[in-house]
């Protein structure tokens, strides 16, 4: 196994404004016909029945990211469905202030239809909204996260590090079809040995700029981890196990990387086309390491409260780290994030929250659940896709 742990000096990042959604309108969206919330900057709290709604304003607001949303659902399941049948189109609306500047956001589809983003009414890519107003999320399919799939794990590193370089959404989107254009050769056999070649060429290129970035991430989050001593939450270990991540670590060249990645794709040929899926070794099979430090025990072997601690130091040290790359603090979308926390973390929850100030959305059942965050925070309950200031 090869892996790559990263150790270095350590800082501090100023507090900086939020990025913070002053306003919020939803059309035909999931439960919500219409809704039209005003808030200011401070964290907002959703508490409510389950299936009230409080997942649902998350999830729209996670549109405004790179990827298929807080639920991975993407555009399709999303409109809104009624006794009249499915609405033909939904839409999400926000007003934003960031960096001292106020800005129109807008994010919708047709049904069947390809997701428009605009700003201030004209149209733009993800990454210019993820730029604006980055984001985090975490949600309850996470909090088995170190003791799940290897690929769930991948799937949330990378979406930190989609958080503090959007460019690496496209990146990745770009390799995928790249892979599957080489496997779709294999699986059809006999392809010409110099077009495989050059499809490997261009993968290589791909998933080296894919492994540099996670390792240039992974750096600055362990570096923000060792800094912030004294939180409420455990400290973490973190590594990647991968080839390709693990011979850039080692200090060989871009070029020296890429040609090692590309012999192993032309070793792996034979193999790849017999499993019907890429086998060898790139950054599609990446492994993320992480253990708690204070208990030198592999997150996966930790108790289901202390990986949920464990997530949150990962989720809030990127939060800090990103605050510090933008100059803006960051969006947090944290569906049921009180859930295994006893009372002196859900303290310690607000109190990182509040010190980052950032503009976190937090659901829960009860307010209770909320209540370290005092006057702070602003209150909202949810019922019935209906929302009452408190």
């Amino acid at each position: 196994m090869s892996e790559t742990t990263t150790t270095s000096t350590s800082y501090a990042p100023p507090r900086v404004p939020p990025a913070a959604v002053r306003r919020l309108r939803l059309t035909d969206y999931r439960c919500y016909p219409q809704l039209d919330l005003d808030c200011d900057s401070r964290p907002v709290m959703l508490y409510g029945a389950n299936g009230a709604g409080k997942t649902n304003i998350l999830e729209a607001l996670s549109f405004f990211a790179p990827g298929k949303g807080l639920r991975s659902s993407g555009t399709d399941a999303v409109p809104r469905k009624s006794s009249d049948g499915i609405a033909p189109q939904w839409a999400v609306f926000a007003e934003l202030e960031s960096r001292g500047e106020h800005y129109r956001l807008g994010v919708g589809a047709r049904t069947g239809g390809r997701r428009e983003n605009r700003l201030d009414g004209d149209s733009v890519s993800l990454s210019v909204l993820a730029r604006l107003m980055p984001m985090i999320w975490l949600t309850p399919a996470q909090d088995r996260l170190f003791a799940g799939p290897r690929a769930d794990r991948l799937k949330f590193f990378d979406r930190l590090v989609t958080a503090s370089d959007p460019a690496q959404a496209d990146a990745l989107n770009a390799y995928e079809k790249t892979r599957s254009r080489r496997q779709r050769l294999l699986d059809e056999g006999n392809a010409d040995t110099a077009w495989l070649r050059a499809i490997e060429t261009e993968m290589a290129g791909q998933g080296v700029a894919i492994a540099a970035a996670r390792l240039n991430a992974l750096i600055r989050l362990q570096n923000e981890i060792d800094a912030h001593a004294g939180h409420a939450f455990p400290r973490a270990d973190l590594g990647l196990d991968g080839d390709v991540e693990s011979d850039l670590s080692e200090g060989l060249s871009i070029s020296e990387v890429e040609d090692r990645f590309m012999a192993a794709l032309e070793a792996g040929r034979a193999r790849d086309g017999a499993a019907g899926r890429t086998l060898t070794r790139g950054p599609h099979r990446t492994e993320l390491i992480a253990f708690h430090r204070d208990k030198d025990q592999a997150a996966a072997d930790c108790s289901t409260g202390e990986q949920k601690a464990l997530l949150l130091t990962l989720t809030l040290a990127q939060a800090r780290v990103l605050a510090q790359l933008y100059g803006v603090a960051p969006l947090l979308l944290f569906d049921e994030a009180c859930a295994h926390l006893d009372a002196e973390r859900r303290e310690g929850l607000a109190n990182e929250i509040l010190a980052t100030g950032a503009q976190a959305w937090l659901t829960g059942v009860e307010r209770v659940l909320f209540e370290p965050f005092g006057d702070e925070a602003q209150f909202f309950e949810v019922d019935a896709a209906a929302l009452r200031a408190v």
